[in-house]
């Protein structure tokens, strides 16, 4: 196997554990979108924004512990920083996607709201995955990790005596 397959089974194995943790993050997402709006009389939006940032909150602990738990963890501010930039970028796609059924095309029943809810997640996802991998959860440098493996490298090997030049 070619250099090229590692990469792409890397890829395939990201993109299964940000989904399953997208998954879990879209049944909380849904979840707490139909209890807010079954509880109160807060407006579609209104209540698909809370759920979205409840969903957030959830999802970040998983990409962090468990998606992305070997990348890079050394600007921990910085990173949490964009997360929460590109969250609020997601939530304005998803939120929007939702607004336009319901006001601009009336679009509000409890389906078509569900609906159009996920649809927004759908197309929100993407643009998440996208800036989550290449922005946020960054991979640590290849230089870093050529100069990890060379000082343990160099950590196991004897220390030989210097030879004398023949004359």
């Amino acid at each position: 196997m070619g250099r090229g397959s590692s990469g792409l089974g890397r890829l395939v194995r990201e993109a299964a554990r940000f989904g399953a943790v997208g998954g879990a993050g879209l049944l909380v997402n849904l979840l707490v979108f139909n209890l807010v709006r079954h509880v109160t009389d807060l407006q579609v939006v209104r209540a698909s924004v809370i759920a979205t940032v409840v969903a957030i909150a959830f999802n970040y602990l998983g990409f962090r512990y468990f998606t992305y738990r070997d990348r890079d963890k050394s600007g921990r501010t910085k990173e949490l920083t964009l997360f929460l930039l590109f969250s609020a970028v997601g939530l304005v796609i998803e939120n929007g996607v939702l607004y336009a059924a319901t006001y601009g095309f009336g679009w509000d029943s409890p389906l078509q709201s569900n609906f159009f809810k996920f649809l927004g997640i759908g197309v929100a996802t993407l643009f998440r995955f996208w800036s989550y991998r290449t922005w946020v959860f960054r991979a640590l440098p290849a230089r870093e990790a050529v100069a990890s493996a060379e000082s343990f490298l160099e950590a196991s090997e004897p220390v030989r005596p210097p030879q004398r030049a023949r004359v």
